[in-house]
């Protein structure tokens, strides 16, 4: 099936899928509100979250339980600057 989208004609795959009824009805409210098909909707978040591309750089995983909240994060910053012992984002120690 070719699909004419303003100028552009694209070839699409006609396909079913099983929802439960909240999914559906979810969708057709978010289908109403924003005044796009369902079937947009889930192109749509079919792009945004399987066809996403891979992220670039480093990513942190951590496994272990925090030794300080994310609040504190600034203040140890501050502290290991005054100490001398903070280390720059290329990896070297700051002076």
């Amino acid at each position: 099936m070719h699909v004419r989208h303003g100028l552009k004609v694209t070839h699409m795959q006609k396909t079913q899928v099983y929802l439960r009824q909240e999914e559906l009805d979810a969708l057709r409210k978010a289908a109403a509100r924003s005044g796009r098909s369902i079937a947009e909707l889930i192109r749509d978040a079919i792009r945004k979250v399987v066809l996403r591309p891979q992220s670039a750089g480093p990513v942190a995983i951590w496994d272990g339980e925090p030794r300080r909240s994310s609040a504190e994060h600034d203040s140890v910053h501050d502290e290991l600057m005054r100490q001398g012992e903070a280390v720059s984002p290329t990896g070297s120690r700051a002076m």
